[in-house]
């Protein structure tokens, strides 16, 4: 998802009964900087939180910051389509949410059953402080164990 905003009954209503039929759910952490409250749906807890990162695995400047952020990806200067110039460099927490996603539609088909959070999780490659932190989470997206199946 690709969008970002307050605290919503009825889209907490949506989240929980859309996790609750194992349909694994991915969000944009936000762009309105390291200092900003965390947003929704990206801060329910049934959500993966996804901030982004450069080609050197620095944080997006812009990128929200917080104890609900789950994962990084790339997410500054992606080629993305464009609707005057036909496509070009795009930065922000949407453009890193495909990448997330990806990974677990890929993961979701291979293990059914897995807990494709949890092994997203546990494979991404740690970043900043040690262990999960409020600027990477558990670290930047590896899915080549995925890929390499």
């Amino acid at each position: 998802m690709s969008l970002s905003g307050p605290d919503n009954a009825v889209l907490a209503k949506a989240i929980e009964l859309t996790a609750g039929k194992k349909i694994g759910l991915v969000a944009a952490a936000g762009n309105d900087g390291p200092k900003a409250k965390a947003v929704f749906p990206a801060a329910y807890d049934k959500v993966i939180a996804v901030t982004a990162v450069d080609l050197e695995k620095r944080p997006y400047r812009r990128a929200n910051r917080g104890d609900y952020i789950d994962l990084a990806a790339p997410g500054v200067g992606v080629w993305a389509a464009a609707s005057v110039a036909g496509a070009r460099p795009k930065s922000g927490t949407s453009f890193a949410v495909p990448f997330v996603t990806a990974a677990m539609a890929l993961a979701r088909s291979q293990a059914p059953e897995a807990d494709v959070q949890k092994l997203l999780m546990s494979q991404a490659e740690d970043l900043g402080e040690t262990g999960k932190d409020d600027v990477f989470g558990y670290g930047l997206l590896n899915a080549r164990s995925i890929c390499d199946r």
